[in-house]
């Protein structure tokens, strides 16, 4: 009797997770598999080959947020097969987007949020894009306008700016302007600026953020100086913020500074809201001064998903969950919470900073003050036997993912390590860094001879 009810037993029941069908079978690696596994068994090998990736937490490179609530986790489950795009099947979450895109643009002091445009993104590249090209379709309808060439548009930025800046004009065919940085010009301040525009540049790109070091470029200063280039010249050029990470810091932290539509050149801002907007990837949002400055030529109309309806994207299809995560945060914290969150992320960053910077070997670049991000370099002639590659080498086999990098051109002989600060590192986890930080510089300190690499030499940049 026994034998018989055992025989009824499915064999998934019977044997043990790694012991059954399929799990000693080789798969193709680059070939689909010619039959079918049972579902348990595909999940735990595609979950056991995802398990070797780092610890999320412990990566401060990435700005990429790693950590949500349970509720943000349940809400994400219920709506990820909701596509942003499709608003006539979705209406609520396309009334959630706009209620979004208004709260960000009074966030940013839009003189009137009702009559500013925006959209959602699948990031902040996307959303930087958009404000690239509203720039060039608004110079080249006005130098068509006056009857005048639009084969050479150019758009002036830093020597640090993020890689989609440079996707950006490689792809839409802008040339782009390198402002250099330097020890005496840590970022794009407005410093001969005049060298670099001219009738065919459609803006000038202000970070608030830079991706190297985490500063702020002062766009009311540069601004300035475009209103003295204005004064000599004629020229009215316009400014993108790319605020990717500061649009959801400063105005928590910093909310006297005068960075956003308060300065009356921007005409458009990016932000990322998987970085410090505090939700998982990928989303990101850009929003225009006001109606007049986003092309009514940028936005296509289609019918085929049931109605008329409004596209303002690269991407078509894309998810609105994240979207949806994003209204729950901002009705979760409110200011007082986004300026608790964001003021402990930028304690904590002071506080690291502060502490690596008070070591012999160590020079800062920045302290971590605007956004909780900040970068050092070696003191010359202080070490001997190992790089700043070498301490990311011992950090890595500590489980922390700190990366060091050349600097920008210009500074490309000067190699920076950065931390990143976000949202589930706590102060209890950056003592922890700390020591591990120290314990790597006594070793590395104790060297007769360089290290042997224990991780690729090539540098772990992570925007």
């Amino acid at each position: 009797m026994a034998d018989e009810k055992n025989d009824q037993v499915p064999d998934v029941e019977i044997n043990p997770v790694f012991a059954r069908g399929g799990e000693a079978t080789a798969y193709p690696a680059n070939r689909i598999p010619q039959g079918e596994s049972l579902p348990e068994t595909a999940y735990q090998v595609v979950h056991d080959q995802a398990m070797l990736d780092g610890n999320a937490r412990l990566n401060l490179a990435t700005f990429v947020s790693t950590w949500m609530d349970v509720q943000a986790k349940d809400l994400y489950v219920e709506a990820f097969d909701k596509n942003m795009v499709d608003k006539d099947e979705y209406p609520a979450t396309a009334a959630v987007e706009t209620r979004c895109v208004k709260m960000i643009a009074a966030m940013w002091n839009a003189a009137d949020p009702d009559d500013t445009v925006g959209t959602s993104a699948i990031g902040s590249s996307e959303a930087a894009m958009l404000g690239g090209l509203a720039m060039k379709r608004k110079w080249r309808n006005a130098r068509q306008a006056a009857g005048k060439p639009t084969d050479k548009p150019n758009l002036v930025m830093s020597s640090a700016v993020q890689v989609c800046w440079e996707k950006f004009c490689n792809y839409f065919e802008v040339e782009p302007r390198f402002v250099p940085i330097s020890h005496k010009h840590k970022v794009l301040d407005g410093h001969e600026l005049e060298r670099y525009v001219d009738e065919n540049t459609i803006g000038v790109v202000a970070i608030m953020g830079v991706t190297y070091t985490g500063m702020y470029e002062p766009v009311k200063e540069i601004s300035a100086k475009l209103d003295e280039i204005q004064k000599d010249t004629g020229l009215d050029i316009p400014i993108h913020v790319d605020a990717a990470s500061g649009g959801f810091i400063a105005p928590f932290c910093q909310p006297d500074l005068e960075w956003d539509f308060r300065v009356e050149r921007v005409v458009s801002i990016n932000t990322s809201g998987h970085k410090y907007g505090l939700v998982y990837p990928g989303l990101g949002w850009v929003v225009w001064r006001d109606k007049q400055s986003c092309p009514d030529d940028l936005i296509f109309y289609v019918s085929y998903l049931g109605g008329s309806e409004a596209t303002l994207a690269l991407n078509f299809s894309r998810p609105g969950a994240q979207v949806l995560l994003q209204y729950y945060l901002f009705l979760r914290l409110g200011v007082d919470g986004y300026t608790r969150v964001q003021s402990n992320s930028r304690d904590v960053a002071m506080f690291l900073a502060g502490e690596i910077g008070k070591m012999e070997q160590f020079e800062l670049w920045n302290d971590g003050s605007d956004i909780p991000v900040f970068a050092w370099y070696l003191k010359p002639g202080v070490t001997k036997n190992w790089s700043l590659y070498d301490l990311a080498d011992r950090l890595r086999l500590a489980g922390w993912l700190v990366p060091a990098y050349p600097m920008p051109n210009d500074l490309a002989d000067l190699t920076v390590q950065r931390i990143v600060v976000r949202n589930g590192l706590s102060h209890d986890l950056a003592t922890r860094l700390l020591e591990d930080v120290k314990k790597a510089v006594a070793f590395l300190e104790d060297l007769d001879g360089p290290m042997p690499r224990v991780a690729p030499t090539t540098p772990q940049f992570t925007h």
